[in-house]
């Protein structure tokens, strides 16, 4: 399974975005005009201005670029000594030997690859152990396994810094992905300027063609990186690496290791959102960016509940790392003033939301708004979700992703209704910090493709 960005499809997307952008743009003019005026919907300018951040982030987005790297600066990368880490917890075997094989099978090979069972009882490693054993050194890697009890994700990586002083950098890579086979060579390329300190790479659906829901949750997801994260990429404030695929300076890490491995939340234990959580390290040491040429493929929830589960989990974790950014990063930061902005974003679109499509209708009943309460959010949805046209998929035709595209309504009403919901009750029980899934194996590699 391989990806790759097209040029050509991004170049058409820009412009596209751009001239309905322009088009957009000159009707909000036309309305503020008629609201200085005294004319117009009462929440004109609030419109005007939610326009004009979309406008602005959707743009920038388009500045991304990846980086490149020369001669000299590659020589330099190839002598970073490179340890991926591999925590895994009741995954399915099969998945786990899948992620396996992709990093053993690296253009650019990692030094050493560890892989940690955190204490599974579900599940019988043997075979993958056997076989992981005996290839990686095949293709000049030192291999490493070992087991530990079920002390969580962010002790099993801890547990495998402190067995590793000589690494300059860490790669994460959940146990159910499938790395892209340049996945590691172009996670490293951003590592060329020393500013950088952490990179993020683009996360896709394994099982893509399992499920509806797999389906257009990988159309949303896609789009999200590749629109919010690209936007931020670019100023280098990236919030949030994808666990499944980032790369870390090792100081970065290593320097904030205790922090990491002891985070409470009001005196509750933390074992969740740890890739958030070292993304703000690295946030407070330099530029935080996203290489938007490397790719991995997960397994995503199949099934509504377990979806639910991880995403409310995501929340939790969102709100409390929304808590630390303001707490601790400098004033003087782009990231800070985006943090605090989004955040504004998101409380003003809840309210519009809330009054427009809710409470509107039952005081004031005007069918002639209902084209607009339903054409907004698609025009938007649509603008946005063009970026995962951009990427082209070796398991896709361009009919298979234009199809996909096509379910962008389905992802915007499920992220309105749903996902805003399971947001705010997610902030609303910020203090409830267990993990929440993975009993036992809940989704399967068998098929993914």
């Amino acid at each position: 399974m391989t990806a790759r960005l097209v040029p050509t499809r991004l170049l058409a997307a820009a412009a596209v975005v751009l001239a309905a952008a322009a088009v957009w743009a000159a009707h909000h003019v036309v309305a503020l005009i008629g609201a200085v005026n005294g004319a117009g919907h009462r929440f004109t300018y609030v419109y005007a201005a939610m326009f004009g951040l979309l406008v602005w982030q959707l743009g920038v987005a388009y500045l991304e670029r990846p980086a490149k790297v020369g001669v000299h600066d590659r020589l330099k990368l190839d002598q970073l000594n490179v340890v991926a880490i591999v925590p895994a917890f009741h995954e399915d075997p099969a998945a786990l030997k899948a992620c396996l094989v992709s990093m053993v099978g690296q253009t650019r090979k990692p030094n050493i690859i560890y892989v940690v069972d955190d204490g599974s009882t579900a599940v019988d490693y043997t075979p993958v152990k056997a076989w992981f054993l005996q290839a990686a050194p095949l293709a000049g890697i030192t291999a490493a396994w070992f087991r530990q009890d079920n002390a969580g994700k962010r002790h099993a990586q801890g547990a495998v810094v402190d067995s590793t002083p000589g690494a300059d950098v860490y790669w994460t890579v959940d146990s159910d992905t499938v790395s892209d086979p340049h996945a590691l060579e172009e996670l490293l390329k951003p590592l060329a300027d020393e500013r950088v300190q952490s990179v993020a790479g683009i996360v896709m659906a394994a099982n893509v063609r399992r499920s509806f829901l797999t389906r257009f949750t990988d159309l949303w997801f896609v789009a999200g990186q590749l629109t919010d994260r690209s936007s931020l990429s670019v100023f280098g404030s990236v919030w949030v690496n994808s666990g499944p695929i980032a790369v870390y300076r090792a100081a970065v890490v290593r320097d904030s290791l205790e922090a990491y491995l002891s985070e409470t939340f009001f005196g509750r234990r933390v074992p969740f959102s740890d890739d958030s959580m070292l993304t703000l390290f690295a946030m407070l040491r330099g530029r935080t960016v996203q290489q938007p040429t490397a790719y991995a493929f997960s397994l995503m929830p199949e099934t509504t509940g377990h979806f639910a589960r991880m995403f409310l989990r995501w929340m939790r974790g969102s709100f409390i790392r929304s808590w630390w950014r303001l707490r601790y990063l400098p004033l003087t930061s782009f990231a800070y003033w985006a943090h605090l902005l989004r955040w504004a974003q998101t409380v003003v679109a809840a309210v519009v939301f809330f009054a427009v499509a809710v409470f509107a209708p039952i005081t004031d009943p005007d069918v002639s708004v209902v084209p607009w309460l339903v054409a907004v959010p698609l025009i938007i949805g649509y603008a946005q979700t063009l970026r995962y046209m951009t990427v082209r998929r070796s398991d896709q035709s361009l009919a298979y992703q234009w199809a996909t595209w096509a379910l962008t309504p389905v992802a915007v009403v499920w992220a309105l209704v749903v996902l805003r919901a399971i947001r705010w009750y997610g902030v609303a029980t910020c203090w409830r910090t267990g993990w929440g899934t993975r009993q036992t194996v809940e989704v399967a590699m068998a098929g993914a493709r």
